[in-house]
């Protein structure tokens, strides 16, 4: 078994939009708070436990608790779709990236490709990877697009966590709740819904993309029951998976800093927002001055592989033209994966 990252480089695969949709109804840590009291008391928890140790403050919920999820992502892909300046029938391929997910079958994806109305030509289909699918979804059409296969692919994804998180909420309040369980399902209230959409193209054609230039991945799945969810439930191992997360890029930004890509100098780092520890971790270790690293968590949650395309979506209006990005994806697993774009 080698251990090494696995390295992807981009010829002529352009981002020519990113776009997102936030839910309308913010939900605050105090609001949570509120909801655990039985909890709180029974267990003597202390208040502001989600501010003070994740430095989330709110995080947003759909208004519509059924249909809320599809409205964002179609109106975050009609947007991505309109300033990329291409039609529905252009897409050749559409790939839903969500964790969420109300069913196991269908695909989230075909959701998505009915509700745009895309043609029948083009393919859809989900990929899952915890919260790092949104870059795998980039990096597989990406390749696509350089073989020729593909002309503009068109990435989704929403995360809708109110049901869990109220499932979260009712379990801890139970009587039989230890402070045992708080602990290991502390992280899914750190989540927040939301979505986001991207349009990938060929860079020959559009000169004003941004261009895909390398992606560096690599694998720690020795660690893959450090974090387990279905769509009711989420226990973690939250020390576990910040060590060997952290562990994990620092040994990827090693390996690619090896292989000639300076990571380290890039204007702009898009992490995963997970929390302020976390963050504060990446860069002592890598280096990378905070006033780098755009951050949404403490506003919106953890929203899962959703969380770096609406950060990048978000932070946009404040890359200049020729300046760098690194789209930093972590999901559980442990799996990671780094992509420079050139702006």
């Amino acid at each position: 078994m080698g251990n090494a990252n696995t390295g992807f480089v981009h010829r002529n695969a352009a981002l020519l939009a990113v776009e997102m949709s936030l839910p309308q109804v913010t939900v605050t840590s105090d609001e949570i708070d509120e909801m655990l009291a039985p909890a709180r008391k029974r267990l003597r928890l202390p208040k502001g436990v989600l501010q003070r140790v994740a430095g989330v403050y709110e995080r947003r919920w759909w208004r519509d608790r059924e249909n809320g999820w599809k409205q964002g992502v179609v109106l975050a892909a009609e947007r991505a779709m309109a300033k990329a300046g291409i039609m529905r029938d252009q897409v050749d391929l559409i790939i839903n990236a969500s964790v969420s997910r109300q069913h196991l079958e269908p695909a989230v994806a075909t959701t998505v490709h009915h509700s745009l109305g895309l043609p029948t030509s083009a393919m859809n289909f989900d990929i899952t990877n915890a919260c790092l699918g949104f870059v795998n979804a980039m990096t597989m059409a990406a390749g696509l697009i350089d073989s020729g296969q593909v002309r503009y692919a068109l990435i989704v994804g929403a995360e809708d966590v109110e049901r869990a998180q109220r499932g979260t909420i009712e379990r801890l309040n139970s009587k039989t709740a230890v402070r045992d369980d708080f602990n290991n399902q502390f992280a899914s209230l750190t989540l927040g819904s939301g979505a986001a959409a991207a349009v990938i193209g060929p860079a020959d054609e559009h000169p004003e993309g941004h261009r895909l230039k390398v992606t560096q991945a690599r694998a720690g799945t020795q660690h893959h029951e450090l974090c387990i969810g279905d769509m009711h439930d989420m226990r973690t191992d939250s020390a576990g998976l910040l060590e060997n997360g952290i562990s994990l890029i620092l040994d990827t930004w090693k390996d690619a800093n090896d292989a000639g890509h300076d990571f380290r100098s890039i204007e702009h780092i898009i992490p995963h927002q997970v929390s302020m520890v976390y963050t504060r971790n990446f860069s002592k270790i890598t280096g990378v001055s905070m006033d780098r690293i755009p951050v949404t968590f403490p506003d919106w949650g953890n929203i899962a592989a959703e969380a770096v395309p609406m950060t990048l979506a978000h932070h946009q209006e404040n890359i200049a033209r020729g300046e760098r990005v690194l789209l930093l994806g972590v999901g559980s697993g442990l799996n990671t994966a780094m992509m420079e774009v050139e702006w």
